[in-house]
């Protein structure tokens, strides 16, 4: 029986969804885990585990982009709510005592690793970029760069690098393993459809995309505006784990910003997938470059009527490519972690 800290990051939700199938699968053989996060994290982690609060990063968006300046004072103004985040979870360390410390892209967790030299897991997709050949359109290579620098700086020196990915990978280094992305369980049995509809789903309100939408003869479901209502060939929808679940299943396709874990969910269940990169977010761009690449669907920097139309156009291949895409569960990185929890007891 193993003691593991979980450092869990809280911008978004994928962390959370991810970090709750590893959890489960850790008490289940019986480790004890305490998790630490913060906004969307603690939300979702801390009905079902022993989980508290610490500062987390956030991000600052304007019409579908992340705002560089208003992020970084955003962060800057919270610098002593994270200088006592460490001091907190040192202190849990101190008292909890574990014999590793795992992060999903969460970074107090894996700095207080390093200061107690306690062994460090890492699990995410973010390491793509930094620890495995990949490819992209040569204009984002500045993002790219800026990118490896902040993956860099948010996990140092970790024992192992778990690394989720949709598309094949090859890893630098010998401390990086490489898995298919981690599935919740609802999704793995989840029954698939196709209803009269294309799903919507946006992270940073925008009105433009929803003015481009009215001008399509389709019908779309649309979550992000956090209401309930209809408006022409739209009809919005509020938040709802259950809710959003079942119209991913049963809708003809998808357009939302190009998040890994709605990505990796979709490709599952076997949804054409139109990505609108949030601007900024390089590891975004990286995942419509694959998407596009591997032919499920399409992405761009801006969405317009035609671009639209272009892509429901070509739903019918994009649905003959992904019958070739491989079904996973998530077996194999289980079967590492639990390897790795052994070694480090």
């Amino acid at each position: 029986m193993a003691k593991i800290l979980y450092g869990v990051a809280g911008e978004g939700s994928g962390h959370s969804s991810r970090a709750k199938e590893i959890i489960r699968h850790l008490e289940k053989n019986k480790h004890i885990v305490k998790v630490v996060s913060y906004d969307k994290g603690f939300k979702n982690l801390s009905p079902h585990f022993d989980v508290e609060k610490i500062f987390g990063l956030h991000f600052s968006f304007v019409n579908n982009k992340v705002e560089p300046i208003g992020t970084i004072f955003k962060n800057l103004i919270k610098l002593p709510e994270a200088i006592e985040s460490i001091a907190r979870v040192k202190q849990i360390v101190k008292d909890f005592k574990p014999n590793i410390i795992f992060s999903d892209f969460e970074p107090i967790s894996a700095i207080v690793a390093n200061l107690k030299k306690i062994p460090l897991i890492s699990i995410d997709n973010q390491h793509r970029i930094t620890k495995t050949k990949i490819e992209y359109p040569k204009k984002y290579k500045k993002d790219a760069l800026a990118a490896k620098a902040v993956t860099d700086l948010m996990i140092i020196k970790a024992n192992a690098y778990l690394v989720t990915t949709f598309f094949n990978a090859k890893t630098i280094d010998k401390k990086t393993f490489i898995f298919p992305p981690i599935l919740r369980d609802k999704i793995l049995k989840k029954k698939i459809t196709k209803k009269d509809f294309i799903l919507v789903y946006v992270t940073s309100e925008f009105d433009e995309l929803t003015d481009i939408l009215k001008k399509i003869n389709k019908k779309f479901i649309v979550y992000g505006f956090n209401e309930n209502r209809k408006e022409e060939n739209l009809i919005f929808k509020k938040a709802s784990q259950d809710g959003f679940l079942n119209d991913l299943a049963s809708c003809e396709a998808i357009v939302a910003n190009a998040g890994f874990t709605l990505i990796t969910e979709a490709l599952h269940l076997q949804k054409p997938y139109l990505a609108l990169p949030v601007k900024g977010q390089f590891e975004q761009v990286l995942n419509g470059y694959y998407l596009e690449k591997l032919n499920y669907g399409k992405y761009w920097d801006s969405l317009n009527k035609e671009k639209i139309e272009s892509f429901l156009f070509n739903l019918d291949l994009y649905r003959e490519n992904l019958k070739k895409y491989e079904k996973n569960d998530n077996s194999k990185i289980l079967e590492k972690i639990d390897e790795l929890v052994k070694s480090f007891e």
